[in-house]
């Protein structure tokens, strides 16, 4: 298998993951790339060139694998760049003195340090704490139908603008902690250093940890029931478990992923529903199906295209490819999600696919030590937002033809509608 398998990884060439065509269709580019080699070598502007891991059971492995690390100082005997710091700074913009921001985040972590961190953040993720949230979010979601239909002309309106993002941000502030005065100020900060490309972002940055910082002062002076109380809580009781710098990098993490992530899914998920009128109807039919077609919408819509760089801390392979002590590996999530070795006719959307039970069979949140700590939040704010939609507007349409849809995208990682008219 390993001869066979590695041509077609030499022979094509190096996959651009910048390139426009294969962002504003990552499904179908990243399928076609998927079944010529498991592992394909992939380059982005300013970093060095990486592994893509492609296929369903090689992504679980490298997601899972301890042969596999995520902080590059964690590979024995060997000074390995950190590709990640080179995309925050060459692709996101990052400024430098506000990296840590980024590198100190949980994700970042391996081992020791990785357990360390997710015992005191853990709890404030549980199913029971979540769960707690059902009512509020279904009060959100409702206030957002109002507010989408009071922007409506003639009918259209935009859900992305108007329901979407006032849900999925509006959700965020409550869980974190975010006093409804700020709302609008905590918005415009995210918005200053998530806007794609390398642009000076040291302003937003600045600005964004200043907020963080002084707000965490209010927590400790004047705690409550969200996550921001709960960490400066934990971190009084539990010296050392976690510093004002992991804190802070948490909130940015929460922040930059939950807010576009959810809004995604909302705005991808209608679209996906609403060009599959059988399965809309189904879902009419049979309400008690929206746990099982989140999951669906998840694994076809993949908000993260790909999960973060992974390095090999022996020599090993992948899809019978050789992967050298300190290289780098990507796996691609969207590409896993389509692999018809694991789903079949991956194109196709199909809300029973999904069985009954605790565990989906995506990858979308991750797989392993480091599986999305956010999941049940996620899939709760999506059954829900779903469900009020389409109670609410049992005749919604697109507006425009799927085809002529906008989308911002960020090279190798995501792509996200700018503006979704619907006819409610």
């Amino acid at each position: 298998m390993g001869t066979t398998e590695q041509t077609p990884a030499d022979a094509r060439g190096p996959v651009d993951m910048a390139d426009e065509k294969l962002m504003r269709d990552p499904y179908r580019g990243y399928s076609r790339i998927r079944e010529e080699a498991p592992l394909v070598r992939a380059v982005m502007p300013g970093v060095e060139p990486v592994w893509l891991a492609t296929r369903y059971d090689d992504i679980k492995m490298v997601l899972n694998d301890p042969r596999f690390v995520i902080n590059a100082k964690n590979v024995p005997g060997m000074d390995v760049p950190s590709l990640r710091e080179q995309i925050l700074r060459g692709v996101h913009g990052t400024p430098e003195e506000y990296v840590m921001y980024r590198t100190q985040q949980m994700g970042a972590f391996d081992g020791a340090e990785l357990n360390r961190l997710r015992g005191v953040v853990s709890p404030e993720f549980s199913r029971r704490k979540i769960e707690r949230l059902r009512p509020r979010i279904a009060e959100i979601a409702e206030s957002a139908l109002d507010g989408l239909a009071g922007a409506a002309t003639d009918g259209v309106a935009d859900l992305m603008a108007h329901y979407a993002y006032p849900l999925s941000g509006t959700v965020l502030c409550e869980l974190v902690g975010i006093p409804e005065a700020d709302r609008e100020r905590w918005h415009g900060l995210y918005m200053a250093v998530w806007a794609a490309g390398a642009h000076d972002k040291t302003a937003g940055w600045r600005d964004l940890v200043g907020y963080i910082q002084e707000l965490m002062e209010r927590r400790r002076a004047e705690p409550g029931e969200d996550l921001l109380s709960g960490l400066v809580r934990a971190q009084r009781e539990m010296p050392g478990r976690i510093s004002d710098t992991e804190i802070i990098a948490l909130v940015v993490a929460v922040g930059l992923a939950g807010r576009q992530n959810t809004a995604d899914l909302i705005g991808s998920g209608t679209v996906a529903l609403l060009t599959h009128p059988d399965q809309i109807a189904l879902l009419r039919g049979r309400p008690e199906l929206m746990p099982r077609a989140v999951h669906e919408l998840l694994r076809y819509c993949t908000p993260s295209h790909v999960a973060r760089m992974r390095y090999a801390t022996e020599d090993l392979e992948i899809g019978g490819v050789p992967v050298r002590k300190g290289e780098a590996v990507r796996p691609v999530l969207v590409s896993g999600n389509y692999d018809p070795r694991e789903f079949p006719a991956p194109e196709r959307l199909d809300i029973t696919r999904e069985p009954d039970g605790r565990f989906e069979s995506h990858v979308t949140f991750s797989y392993g030590p480091h599986y999305c700590l956010g999941a049940a939040l996620a899939r709760l704010e999506g059954e829900i937002a779903f469900d009020a939609l389409l109670c609410r507007h049992p005749n919604l349409s697109l507006d425009c033809d799927p085809a002529d849809l906008d989308y911002e995208t960020m090279p190798g990682q995501w792509r996200i509608l700018t503006a979704l008219p619907v006819r409610l």
